[in-house]
């Protein structure tokens, strides 16, 4: 088969594939066809040599992606044949990635699909929708009353929260550094769009005086004092994402986090986005009551380099998709 197969650190132009193994199915794993896969700002630090200890080389990169099982463990309920999605569990980082025409995949990191969505929409969700969900659901605990800020809106996890947010019922606030990306961002439901001038706090208040009930923080500590200051006595505010780089407080103290505010965070992996619930996400994109965010849909291993470069540009607003036809 053919694969983005790296042996050190490389530019986004060197992403070229090569022929290796296909990999033979092992217990406790899945063979899958990759039908596509989104490319991602982790998948990019790989590349770059970057990562944490988890990541070695050579390394298939590649953390998620989509496609049709070939080879099934027979001690589980997967069969050749099904659609699946399939997300983290050391995928692309300790273990080889999606970049493949096949790839083995843990049955932990295995989701069951059903539908007739087109390759290039479900393989732009798994890993975006897992931590758009997880932050809002187990994060945030996000009900239809609510007014909820999402700080960092024009990520792509921004957008997927903004769309999720909206079909939770909830009244969506989002922040964009540009003025560029607001059309989109109220596209797909959010209801305000404030320009982040670093004071997001002071706008939030001249427009509602109480202040939103719950945040979403992606664009890290740089901005989390502010983003507390815009919320509500007895609200709440989930940290998942440091755009801006700011992942640690220096001399952190609880007592730093405002009185009688809530802080949590959201960090967490494949078992928190059931196939129930990523399914019913589909079938409400199939009935276009969400939209997903899609900068660009390329076609075959060729085009990763081209989707890292254009990832990297920050030139474009949604998912980078790569489809093999």
């Amino acid at each position: 088969m053919q694969a983005i197969k790296i042996t050190e650190p490389v530019a986004a132009s060197d992403l070229h594939p090569v022929d290796v193994p296909t990999p033979k199915l092992t217990p406790g794993y899945a063979l899958v066809q990759v039908k596509a896969f989104g490319v991602n700002e982790s998948e990019v630090t790989s590349r770059k040599g970057e990562s944490s200890a988890e990541f070695s080389y050579p390394r298939i990169l590649g953390i998620e992606g989509a496609g049709i099982i070939k080879e099934a463990d027979p001690s589980t309920t997967f069969k050749p044949g099904q659609k699946v999605a399939m997300m983290m569990t050391g995928l692309g980082r300790s273990i080889d990635g999606s970049y493949a025409e096949y790839c083995l995949v843990p049955n932990e990191a295995l989701i069951p699909l059903e539908t007739d969505l087109s390759w290039s929409i479900v393989g732009a969700l798994p890993e975006m929708l897992q931590t758009s969900y997880g932050s809002l659901s187990k994060g945030l605990d996000v009900m239809s009353s609510d007014k909820v800020l999402i700080r960092g809106g024009s990520s792509t996890v921004g957008l997927m929260s903004i769309a999720l947010a909206t079909g939770m019922g909830a009244e969506v606030i989002a922040t964009t550094r540009s003025q560029n990306k607001v059309d989109i961002m109220k596209q797909l439901g959010a209801v305000d769009v404030i320009i982040d001038d670093g004071k997001v706090s002071e706008q939030i208040l001249k427009k509602y005086s109480d202040g939103v009930d719950k945040a979403l923080e992606l664009v890290g500590t740089t901005t989390l004092f502010d983003t507390f200051a815009a919320v509500k006595d007895g609200g709440r505010v989930c940290f998942t994402g440091a755009l801006a780089g700011g992942w640690e407080i220096e001399h952190f103290t609880p007592f730093m986090i405002p009185s009688g505010k809530l802080f949590t965070s959201y960090a967490g992996g494949a078992k928190d986005l059931s196939a129930n619930v990523f399914n019913r996400v589909l079938k409400q994109i199939e009935a276009k009551q969400i939209q997903i965010p899609i900068a660009k849909v390329y076609h075959g291993l060729d085009s990763v380099g081209d989707a890292q470069t254009n990832l990297e540009s920050g030139h474009f607003v949604g998912k980078h998709v790569v489809v093999l036809d």
